[in-house]
């Protein structure tokens, strides 16, 4: 194996949740809420109060969470931290992918959007992940106090409107998301590494330096990489390939498969 470029365990995530950041004091409350199931024709309110082992206040108290549960398409999801209750705890953000900077608890506040608990089982599985994303999507064409939505696994906040059109082209059948549903940060030896692709296909893109002396270039490549990665549902063996500028590769898994390695062939 040539050198020791690698990314580090600290790049990695593994959140399947996702939450979408309002300017502060604008959250929904629940009838915000209900009153956008009823605008939707795949999405129904199916339930409201507090979450499983909360005390029901006997008036409206804002220091309870407040949350719904809502039916799209047959799949339930939990919408939790709206108003007049607290925000749900402000993602860990790294990456900005249409933002001007990164956001913080201080601008903004958050709400969360996930599975409901009875497909806990299954929050990975497409569908499941579709459907968390598609309502994502639902929610920014609603609110326009929506400021970002933010992706676990990659760490990104994702620009209202850049999220809901890379997302909603990829839920029509387009490409996918790569810049937003995963991102890339460089190694200590200048590596270029993604983040969150493992969530989707198990295993995480590592890019050598000798490739990577163009950061631009190189990200290219992994964004075509990835996006190749996910239609295929990852790498198993030794795969040559020819990349865009006729430089020709090799896609080669670790030891243990957890990390695609990327060199010249």
């Amino acid at each position: 194996m040539r050198g020791a470029w690698t990314i580090s365990l600290t790049q990695r995530a593994d959140a399947s949740e996702l939450h979408v950041l309002f300017a502060s004091g604008k959250r929904p409350d629940r009838d915000a809420i209900a009153a956008f199931a009823m605008r939707q024709r795949t999405v129904m309110l199916s339930h409201e109060g507090l979450p499983e082992g909360a005390v029901q206040p006997s008036v409206h108290d804002g220091a309870q969470p407040q949350w719904v549960e809502v039916l799209r398409e047959g799949l339930t999801f939990d919408i939790g931290g709206l108003s007049p209750g607290p925000p749900t705890t402000f993602p860990v953000i790294e990456h900005r992918f249409d933002l001007t900077d990164l956001p913080d608890a201080a601008g903004f506040e958050a709400i969360a959007v996930g599975p409901g608990p009875h497909l806990a089982s299954g929050r990975r599985s497409l569908p499941v992940v579709r459907g968390t994303l598609a309502l994502a999507c639902e929610l920014v064409r609603q609110f326009p106090h929506l400021a970002a939505v933010c992706w676990g696994p990659s760490r990104s906040a994702i620009g209202r409107r850049y999220f809901e059109s890379v997302v909603s082209a990829w839920i029509d059948g387009g490409p996918f998301p790569a810049l937003g549903l995963t991102a890339f940060a460089a190694g200590p030896d200048g590596a270029l590494g993604s983040i969150g692709l493992d969530f989707w296909i198990g295993q995480e893109l590592a890019i050598e330096p000798a490739l990577c002396a163009d950061r631009v270039a190189a990200t290219r490549l992994g964004v075509r990489l990835v996006n190749q990665l996910v239609l295929a549902g990852g790498l198993s063996g030794d795969e040559r390939i020819v990349a865009p500028d006729g430089t020709r590769l090799m896609l080669r898994p670790s030891g243990d498969g957890s990390t695609i390695q990327v060199r010249r062939d």
